[in-house]
């Protein structure tokens, strides 16, 4: 019976593991579509109905480009970061809250803290193995500012840690029955959105990728394969901090289509800051982390702390 149950689990896994990938691939076609109606063109429309097919397109042709090595490059941390990044991106996927099969963490907060604070290793190695000057600036920029905000995150989410005391994140649905964490913590739930497009590098936090002074940042050196799995951790990461937001902070986790709804509508909120605002000062978004959400988020937690103790 014990060794059903492991196949079973692993069987899910694979499964969600499909699931994140194909729901990646269309992530990345509706960000394409909305940026296009944005700037009033269609985006992709020829490839399938639609352009319905258009994802997969993408990947082969991603997959089948030639690989190229720069001649001075460490290579296999070269080769292994983003492999290494794309599977600490699915890892984390694990703590999705399942009823069924999958593995119940009870400590899942403090798993996605771990596997988040490992990402940042992924990013450094990427832009130092290349050997290239650009590719280890952007390295550097992107590790500074992932550093930065996960600070901010980890202390922001503290406040709701204190709120459910539990590091469980099925803990929030039991919670938000009466009222949303977003509505309760607002202020803090917009600190949390403004931080996950800095922690997944996005407009306009997208510094590691600064075209215009960076040439693409850490992943400039980095063709095909390399390229393609940077990008699939890259949106495999956007689409999870969605899923985070949604379970801390609007009702939890909940197996009904409004839950996947708000999922893809946070999801949406990544494109559409995307197409909407330009890109933000370096030395103004190192002040936004320590200077504001750094004390903003200190004060909350002190708060809720006392509010905690008070209704007990």
């Amino acid at each position: 019976m014990f060794l059903y149950d492991i196949y079973m689990i692993i069987i899910g896994l694979l499964i969600l593991i499909v699931g994140v990938l194909v729901g990646v691939a269309y992530l990345t076609l509706l960000e394409r579509k909305v940026l296009g109606y944005i700037q009033i063109r269609k985006g992709p429309n020829k490839v399938g109905v639609l352009g319905i097919l258009q994802p997969f397109s993408d990947a082969i042709k991603l997959f089948t480009k030639e690989q190229t090595y720069p001649n001075f490059s460490n290579y296999l941390s070269y080769y292994f970061s983003p492999v290494m990044s794309f599977i600490l991106s699915l890892i984390i996927w694990m703590l999705i809250p399942y009823y069924f099969n999958l593995i119940s963490f009870n400590l899942g907060i403090l798993f996605f803290l771990c596997c988040t604070s490992m990402g940042v290793y992924t990013v450094m190695i990427a832009g130092w193995s290349s050997n290239s000057n650009y590719a280890l600036l952007g390295g550097l920029r992107a590790v500074a500012q992932t550093i930065s905000y996960e600070v901010s995150l980890a202390l922001i989410l503290m406040s709701s840690i204190i709120m459910i005391m539990s590091f469980n994140l099925f803990s929030f649905l039991y919670y938000q029955y009466n009222i949303w964490f977003i509505i309760l913590m607002f202020p803090l739930s917009l600190c949390w959105l403004s931080s996950m497009l800095a922690e997944t590098n996005r407009t306009p936090f997208d510094f590691a990728e600064g075209e215009s002074e960076l040439v693409s940042g850490f992943n400039v050196e980095y063709s095909s394969g390399g390229f393609a799995l940077i990008f699939l951790a890259e949106y495999s990461s956007i689409l999870f901090m969605s899923l985070l937001f949604v379970l801390i902070y609007m009702g939890g986790f909940d197996l009904t289509m409004l839950f996947y709804l708000k999922l893809v509508m946070i999801s949406f909120l990544f494109i559409w800051v995307r197409g909407t605002l330009p890109r933000y000062r370096y030395d103004k978004l190192m002040y936004l982390a320590w200077k504001s959400y750094l004390p903003i988020s200190l004060n909350f937690l002190l708060f809720f702390l006392g509010f905690k103790i008070y209704l007990i």
